[in-house]
């Protein structure tokens, strides 16, 4: 990064303001209408990357500022000064005098009138995974090395006059194609033309036999530009060239390649989603009050067309869904949202599948999320751990990270799109939040329609006599003991509820990672370092198609109506 000339950005001497303030404004050639958004004021010691991917809710985060504007012109400031909210510095007036590396960023958001009747204003993906330091379109300066000394007043200038290009799509192979459909229905709901995309891996043979109709495993996660991240599916062999994990995983690929084009692996056809929304990189594939209708348009619309388009058979009993994390809580709640769509959710690490764990609060007797409360003292709840429990990060931490990213809900981060995927809609129109952001005191009404709504294991409980039936043997769910966001306590309390069923029993698994962190998906052996227990959790990454999608396609056969086609994809 160029340290910029004496002058640039220096701090202006001849007012001398008595409170110091950094004004950040972008070039007035960058947009011909004001925008509105959220702009970020960046400082970092790391010379080594822009500032603007130097942010976590970790530890090692840089600094990062960040404040609402609404019909921004060209030209004009947005003020940071000593009430900006910060993080992990809260006050600018904390951070200590020095040099640093600065860069302002403005993130644009867009007006959405819902059809609910509420005006807002979000950020809409544009192809890269609701990455704010990465979204086509968003307005940046070049990182310069800047004196900041809040005791020495004045103003620090910064002006934006850099905009992220677009993404270029991804393209089509013999193997892997690409489809993106406009959605009815989230449309009318968001009041404009809202799209989602599929990635579609296809099996060998498949343009030598027209007549072949096939299954269809749905891959749940996080927003991926192509096929499995861009790895998971190489058709040549590790070059030298690759070190450490880019080798590890070029091996595995090209490994898995070799699989499905051999015949070793069922023949059928594997979907992976692209469903973000203004609010996150995925929709957690349900109906809710704040994101829409998401739930339906993926099985009404978007995979009825992958079926149509690819000869799926296009029947519940030839489907199953499967995914960690985010995809774990997605996989789970569309097979017990939609039991007769799927026929099997292999489910791993997934989200909250109980908010009496939701991570380490219980929404529903916890006063409050940042700490529990002794006659005499409060401790703080963590909200991520090492496998040897050793604290990452607190609740309160992530809040405020997420808070200075976007108020109102919009850091496009994990906790506000479980307040907008889980919870009621505010008078507002944004998401109602389930705690206070700066006390973390816990809103009791709004956990309650929580429960309702999303808290799988209490729907689960509470509609048993018709759900049973539609899920037998097709629950099967694998977490670390040990998992990084202490997502293994909710699976536990699952499982004592399934376990305890009857008239039917459940009759699905559970598998538990001994010592293994975020995020198991069974297969814990690892040939390169068997004692390093993320390796062990990536290696079982990246040897996940070949354990789950023959196990899916044995189920499906096996539990085939009479007359169901067993036939046309085995060749």
């Amino acid at each position: 990064m160029p340290a910029s000339p004496a002058h640039s950005g220096a701090a202006d001497r001849k007012t001398k303001p008595a409170e110091y303030r950094v004004e950040i404004s972008y070039a007035k050639n960058l947009s011909d209408a004001p925008l509105d958004g959220r702009m970020y004021l960046l400082i970092s010691k790391d010379e080594k990357q822009e500032p603007r991917f130097g942010t976590s809710f970790f530890a090692s985060s840089q600094e990062i500022f960040g404040v609402d504007v609404d019909g921004l012109a060209g030209g004009a400031a947005a003020t940071f000064d000593r009430s900006t909210l910060g993080y992990p510095t809260k006050s600018l007036a904390d951070v200590p005098a020095g040099d640093y590396y600065v860069q302002g960023l403005l993130n644009i958001y867009e007006t959405f009138h819902r059809a609910d009747g509420h005006t807002l204003k979000l950020p809409m993906d544009h192809g890269e995974g609701q990455q704010w330091n990465s979204k086509p379109g968003n307005l940046f300066s070049k990182p310069q090395k800047l004196h900041v000394d809040y005791a020495g007043g004045g103003v620090l200038r910064i002006e934006l006059t850099e905009k992220i290009p677009p993404i270029e799509p991804a393209k089509d192979t013999k193997y892997v194609k690409h489809l993106r459909i406009q959605s009815e229905l989230l449309s009318k709901f968001w009041g404009r033309p809202m799209e989602m995309g599929a990635i579609v891996l296809l099996p060998e043979g498949f343009d030598e036999h027209p007549g072949a109709h096939y299954p269809l495993m749905v891959l749940q996660g996080h927003f991926s530009h192509d096929l499995f991240g861009g790895i998971g599916f190489r058709s040549e062999p590790p070059t030298d060239d690759l070190k450490g994990f880019e080798h590890l995983a070029a091996e595995y690929s090209y490994k898995f390649y070799q699989d499905w084009t051999s015949g070793r692996m069922p023949r059928m056809l594997v979907l992976e989603i692209q469903h973000p929304t203004p609010y996150y990189d995925d929709s957690y594939a349900v109906n809710t009050a704040n994101v829409g209708p998401y739930g339906d348009a993926i099985t009404q619309e978007l995979i009825p067309a992958v079926e149509k388009k690819f000869r799926g058979i296009g029947q519940g009993w030839a489907r199953g869904v499967y995914g960690g994390s985010t995809g774990g809580w997605e996989s789970l709640a569309s097979q017990v949202f939609y039991p007769d769509f799927y026929n099997g959710a292999w489910v791993f690490c997934p989200d909250p599948v109980d908010f009496r764990s939701y991570m380490l609060v219980n929404i529903y007797e916890d006063k409050n999320a940042f700490h529990s409360d002794g006659p005499w003292m409060q401790i703080p709840r963590p909200l991520a751990r090492t496998p040897d429990d050793a604290i990452l990060a607190t609740t309160e931490a992530e809040v405020r990270y997420e808070a200075v990213l976007g108020s109102h809900g919009r850091s496009t981060e994990q906790l506000d799109i479980f307040q907008a995927v889980f919870g009621p809609v505010g008078e507002d129109g944004y998401p109602k939040p389930i705690w206070d952001p700066l006390t973390g005191e816990i809103d009791h009404s709004v956990a309650a329609y929580w429960r309702e709504h999303s808290d799988i294991r209490y729907i689960l409980e509470r509609d048993w006599k018709t759900l049973g039936p539609k899920l037998v043997g097709k629950l099967h769910i694998k977490v670390g003991t040990r998992d990084t966001f202490y997502l293994d306590n909710a699976v536990r309390r699952l499982e004592k509820f399934l376990m305890s069923t009857n008239d039917p029993y459940f009759a699905g698994d559970f598998e538990y990672g001994p010592h293994l962190p975020h995020c198991f998906s069974g297969d814990a052996h690892m040939p390169v370092k068997p004692d390093d227990p993320y390796q062990a959790t990536l290696y079982g990454w990246l040897t996940v198609n070949q354990r789950i999608l023959p196990q899916a396609a044995a189920w499906m056969e096996k539990t085939a109506p009479e007359g169901a086609d067993v036939k046309s994809w085995k060749y």
